[in-house]
């Protein structure tokens, strides 16, 4: 088992853009038949190659490598790199309170905590104006929510 690192920065409006967001094969079905048709061609189109974080965190795995910005074997070397993430970001969070460094410290040992027996991490913070900043750490080999995802750098079950 391994963790692999992802963060996205960019403006909220193209976050909330759900179909973008989803693998192709779940866009979103409510809506009129256009709309519907539109989502599911976004999808297809952008979801592929999109930085922006899927709905689901183990959709990164579907995902190609070249997005993964830190591989670790340790649990806690990949909450090293959550929190100079986090540190880095936080004098810019829109929330006072989100910029506390004991509720990072916090975050960061839960997050170690939550990998260490195979779960996911996703963070999501404001930042002022309106970019959003989202971090996420994703067990691979295999993933807990999604075991039959194949891991992006090593695409097999390792």
């Amino acid at each position: 088992m391994h963790h692999h690192g992802y963060a996205w920065l960019g403006e909220k409006k193209t976050f909330d853009r759900e179909s973008i967001r989803r693998p192709p094969g779940q866009a979103p079905t409510a809506g009129s038949e256009k709309d519907v048709v539109d989502r599911h061609r976004e999808a297809v189109a952008a979801f592929p190659t999109s930085d922006v974080p899927p709905i689901q965190t183990a959709h990164w795995l579907l995902k190609p490598a070249s997005m993964i910005r830190g591989t670790w074997e340790e649990p806690e070397d990949a909450g090293e790199w959550l929190g100079l993430q986090l540190a880095e970001f936080a004098p810019r969070f829109a929330s006072a309170g989100d910029r506390e460094v004991t509720r990072l410290v916090l975050l960061v040992r839960a997050a170690v905590e939550r990998l260490t027996w195979g779960g996911d991490v996703s963070l999501g913070h404001y930042l002022n104006g309106t970019v959003f900043h989202s971090v996420a750490l994703v067990t691979c080999s295999p993933n807990r929510a999604a075991p039959g995802l194949l891991c992006p750098a090593r695409q097999t079950h390792t």
